[in-house]
């Protein structure tokens, strides 16, 4: 097994985790089978209790793990699925040392940081490593291991000590240490500044890991100069210094590595499959879309597009493959409650409109006014989860007639419970408590436009995060009018899809499908939506 840690320093939001999956493409394009482990120093267990506005949206895992985002880079890039098991938080370890220590396993011991805590993060490692993530049997070849925040973080000490233990555990020659760092320009004559990575990379050979490979953002590349003397003061060869400057997207930073000699740096061939064509091509398609597609996204959380990010990223894979540069236009929900404001004239400039997940009851009554603008005026909508369950509320008020219409967790006392909670889910305890992970979903009809965007399968798996559901009371009343489920669980009875009938593309998934969105292969429900959108058969 060889292992990759990736780490950062001077300042949060470098780009550790586009660095760490685009390491995991080199791998790959080495032959080699890949898996990833994300380590994050806070103390929650992990991220499912976590505000978006705090942390960016939470990622769902096949297993129903709620993980930092990162793992969704890892996911689309590499194409692997992940357990929650490979998102390491401190909560976590400290979780499972205090628990062992009840039951005695450290025999009566003083239980401390070092070897204690230590220990449990390299054999919480060592043992995800092992595991496979591509759906293929026996143990990856190479695991990629982030390490979250930034060096000299007093939450992240453990971690870092316990990764400097690991490589002798491991062998020094089967693991490699990427430090990503910062090189800012300064003054008016532009000037590329060397001194915050010098002190980061000092600070982390005080903590005993010596860094292999600097991987350096800045804005243009690194001059000459630049390199030499980071290389000169920070103790590694000019080849390991690796300019990460600003591309035209994302899929060009596997290739910008590769041009500077990583893959040398790692000891590993990367022309061994074809991967890296395959990416080139792709970097080069992104770079020339045709015409503008205009989507209008009605949500809670539109200051910080991190909330959103699975969406955003699944948006753009379906408009890789429909060849239109996409237009994300935001909306705050809230602002479609005064008729007057200016969200509704770049609402009826769009050409589709999604509402996504989220909870709370701010901005619930504009979400309803966006579906019932999309659902009369044919405009190609989509929503999920909570988008699907206002769609449904909007439905039952103005098509069916339920005056007031509801769901319970926006009112409880609502006269017609239109969406309600879920009886299995526990209402005292927040954290993992909701239906979560991959489900089955089984198409109810032989021929339909969900189905055929999935090629036609009987039933597909989704991931799930949610608490309510459509009110299986209605459902009969719903599709005589017609709204139809064209989805449901196993048990027949919950909703998964549904589809208007006379509309060119009026969808609502209780799933996310957002989270199994790749690059090549685009998420259904997004690629149908930019289908409409644009006009193209679906």
């Amino acid at each position: 097994m060889k292992y990759v840690v990736v780490s950062g320093g001077v300042l949060s939001g470098l780009g550790k985790g586009v660095t760490a999956s685009s390491i995991g493409v080199l791998l790959k394009s080495a032959g080699l089978r890949v898996t990833a482990v994300k380590i994050d120093p806070y103390l929650n267990s992990d991220a499912g209790t976590m505000s978006p506005f705090e942390h960016g949206e939470v990622f769902v895992l096949d297993d129903g793990g709620e993980a930092d985002l990162d793992l969704g880079n890892y996911e689309r890039f590499c194409d692997l699925n992940l357990y929650r098991d490979n998102n390491i938080t401190t909560g976590k370890i400290y979780s499972q040392v205090i628990e062992a220590e009840r039951r005695g396993d450290y025999l009566g011991k003083t239980v401390q940081v070092i070897p204690h805590i230590t220990n449990a993060v390299q054999d919480w490692i060592e043992r995800i490593a092992a595991v496979p993530a591509d759906g293929k049997e026996g143990s990856p070849d190479a695991c990629v291991i982030e390490l979250g925040g930034t060096v000299g973080d007093i939450e992240s000490a453990p971690f870092i000590e316990a990764l400097r233990q690991f490589q002798f555990r491991v062998g020094r020659e089967n693991i490699y240490f990427v430090h990503v760092s910062l090189v800012p320009v300064m003054g008016p004559v532009g000037e590329q500044k060397t001194k915050p990575t010098q002190h980061t990379v000092k600070e982390l050979r005080g903590l005993g890991i010596t860094p292999d490979v600097l991987v350096c953002r800045a804005e243009a590349p690194l001059a000459r100069e630049t390199r030499e003397k980071l290389a000169q003061f920070c103790h590694v060869s000019p080849d390991a210094v690796m300019s990460a400057h600003d591309v035209s997207n994302i899929y060009r930073v596997p290739l910008l590595l590769k041009e500077q000699g990583m893959c040398e740096a790692l000891g590993i061939d990367c022309e061994v499959t074809d991967l890296m064509t395959r990416w080139e091509k792709m970097a080069d398609r992104v770079d020339n879309l045709g015409d503008d597609v205009r989507i209008a996204m009605v949500g809670k959380y539109t200051g910080l597009t991190d909330s959103y990010l699975s969406v955003i990223k699944s948006l753009q894979h379906a408009s890789y493959t429909v060849e239109r540069t996409l237009q994300i236009d935001w909306i705050e929900a809230s602002n479609l409650e005064d008729a007057s404001h200016s969200d509704w004239e770049i609402l009826r400039a769009a050409n589709g409109i999604l509402v996504p997940g989220g909870f709370g009851d701010r901005g619930i009554e504009g979400k309803i006014l966006a579906a019932n603008y999309a659902r009369t005026n044919s405009v190609p909508y989509l929503g999920i989860c909570l988008g699907l369950q206002i769609a449904t509320i909007e439905f039952c008020r103005n098509v069916l007639g339920l005056e007031n219409a509801n769901s319970t967790e926006f009112d409880e006392n609502t006269p017609h419970p239109a969406v309600v909670f879920m009886p299995e889910i526990s209402k005292t305890h927040l954290g993992g408590t909701m239906r979560l992970g991959s489900r089955p979903t089984i198409f109810q009809v032989d021929d339909c436009m969900m189905r055929r965007l999935y090629g036609g399968d009987a039933e597909v798996d989704e991931r799930h995060r949610h608490r309510y559901e459509v009110n299986p009371d209605l459902i009969s009343n719903i599709e005589a009018a017609g709204l139809n489920f064209v989805g449901k669980d196993e048990t027949g009875l919950r909703c998964e899809i549904f589809e208007l009938e006379g509309h060119p593309y009026y969808v609502g998934v209780q799933y996310h499908p957002e989270f199994k969105s790749r690059p090549e292969r685009p998420s259904p429900p997004f690629l149908g939506l930019l289908k409409a959108a644009t006009g193209q058969s679906i």
